[in-house]
């Protein structure tokens, strides 16, 4: 019972990452999230049975931060393929700024629901931030040029940092 359109969504942002290499604005940036990132979470709770209108945009707004995010994360391997998904007139302090803000909206979603899926979703949402920190210090040291600049990831390091920081989320 899973919503067909949301496949044919993904299937639609895959073909277009094919022949897109460049975004001039956040309407297209983020209907291609619609298409990339919000069905893989909308999925996830059609699956867990907590699939509510607002649930689906906490849900959006997580996924959309992620696929910024990972677009971040990923500009340098981007760029050396030809793809450049920082829209027209945009930078990076800006962008990343906005990955922030997306994902502050989506975060009361953990808190409602139950179980394991909101401790896996917690642990997602703190990798996520924990990327987002890393790529804000590059931005502020300075380390603009996509093509030399090291591709931020998360290590064993990170997982007590994660997990703390994922028990100590409080409702916004």
């Amino acid at each position: 019972q899973l919503p067909v359109q949301l496949f044919r969504d993904l299937l639609s942002a895959f073909s277009q990452d094919v022949v897109k290499a460049r975004y001039t604005d956040y309407a297209e940036l983020l209907d291609y999230c619609r298409r990339s990132a919000n069905p893989v979470g909308r999925l996830l709770l059609t699956l867990y049975g907590a699939a509510t209108p607002q649930h689906h945009r906490w849900s959006d707004a997580i996924c959309s931060s992620l696929q910024l995010i990972n677009f971040w994360q990923d500009r340098s391997q981007d760029m050396a393929r030809g793809r450049n998904y920082l829209p027209l007139h945009s930078d990076m302090r800006t962008e990343l700024a906005y990955a922030h803000t997306l994902m502050n909206q989506g975060l009361p979603l953990v808190h409602v629901l139950p179980g394991r899926m909101g401790w896996e979703l917690r642990l997602v949402v703190q990798g996520g931030l924990r990327i987002l920190e890393r790529l804000i210090r590059l931005s502020d040291a300075q380390l603009n040029d996509p093509l030399t600049q090291p591709r931020p990831k998360l290590s064993r390091l990170d997982a007590p940092v994660l997990l703390w920081r994922a028990c100590a989320m409080s409702w916004p």
